[in-house]
């Protein structure tokens, strides 16, 4: 069964049915007897929905973030919650998140808007080696766009709920280490889960002990980033800028303050989006695997949230 209310279906529904004509897929609400659906593959799901299908065994998230399972308050026991795990999904967040670590570096945006004024004047800017970019979360996103960034020449530090070796990169862990990570981060990207823990982290607090003019990166998700602390600290001159890619509603509303701040970078969801081509094979895979009662790849901890 296919419950979501944002992901465009028809493209989930061909890939896999062409791998597997001879599954029976459904579509929330449709799909007759609920009671024969064990396997639901789920995306912003209506809360309260797995409620109905009394069978279900495994929910599958079509992304790399289970956040929007987790939050529903009436999840099956007994269910199973697996994510995705796909390299063309890490290869493009780590390419977007160099590209705006790269154009805040060099100030393109500066110069584009120079450009809308006929402005010709050039900037001092520092070379990678120069900057220390640090990385919130460490799990398979986060550490590749650490990697990928450290390879590029950026000091790069990351942050995490434990310890964790990476050749070249310093990754401090837990809230003690929390400050001393921040102190160093000229530039911070958020690649952190959304749990209890981590939502609203991004806030006052966490932006005054970074470098003043340091810059923030948000490609997790929306409900990590305080907006009214951000355009605060950028107001107040400590931040030197922002690029956002996720927000607490999307679309972005249209009188929100985000749009007219001449600091803020705006993009729509858009740093790694989930090709149903590529991931199927690893949900059937799971499929599969619940039918012959075989552990299950890429399974969720509920207790972490991730």
């Amino acid at each position: 069964m296919i419950i979501t209310q944002r992901k465009e279906i028809a493209p989930w529904v061909k890939a896999l049915q062409e791998r597997r004509p001879a599954l029976e897929i459904r579509v929330y609400p449709d799909g007759g007897n609920y009671d024969d659906v064990t396997f639901a593959l789920a995306w912003n799901h209506p809360l309260g929905a797995f409620r109905e299908f009394r069978n279900l065994k495994c929910i599958a998230s079509m992304g790399a973030g289970v956040d929007h399972i987790m939050k529903d308050p009436d999840l099956p026991e007994d269910a199973v919650i697996t994510k995705v795990t796909d390299e063309n999904l890490t290869n493009d967040m780590a390419a977007f998140t160099l590209g705006l670590v790269l154009q805040h570096v060099r100030g393109l945006s500066e110069y584009e808007a120079q450009q809308r004024q006929h402005i010709w004047r050039r900037k001092a800017y520092k070379r990678a080696e120069d900057v220390t970019v640090g990385v919130m979360g460490m799990g398979v996103l986060g550490a590749h766009v650490a990697r990928v960034l450290r390879q590029t020449g950026f000091r790069v530090n990351g942050w995490a709920t434990a310890a964790k070796p990476m050749e070249g990169i310093k990754v401090y862990a837990g809230e003690g280490e929390l400050s001393a990570f921040l102190a160093q981060s000229d530039i911070l990207i958020c690649l952190l889960p959304l749990t209890k823990e981590t939502a609203g982290i991004l806030n006052r607090g966490t932006f005054g002990k970074l470098p003043k003019g340091a810059y923030v990166i948000n490609v997790a998700r929306g409900e990590h980033l305080v907006d009214e602390d951000l355009l605060y600290m950028l107001d107040a001159g400590h931040l030197s800028g922002a690029s956002l890619d996720v927000f607490r509603e999307e679309p972005l509303p249209a009188g929100h303050p985000f749009w007219r701040h001449p600091r803020i970078h705006i993009t729509p969801h858009i740093a790694s989006v989930t090709d149903p081509e590529t991931v199927v094979p690893q949900i059937l895979d799971n499929y599969d695997r619940l039918q012959r009662n075989e552990p299950l790849i890429n399974v969720v901890s509920r207790q972490k949230g991730y």
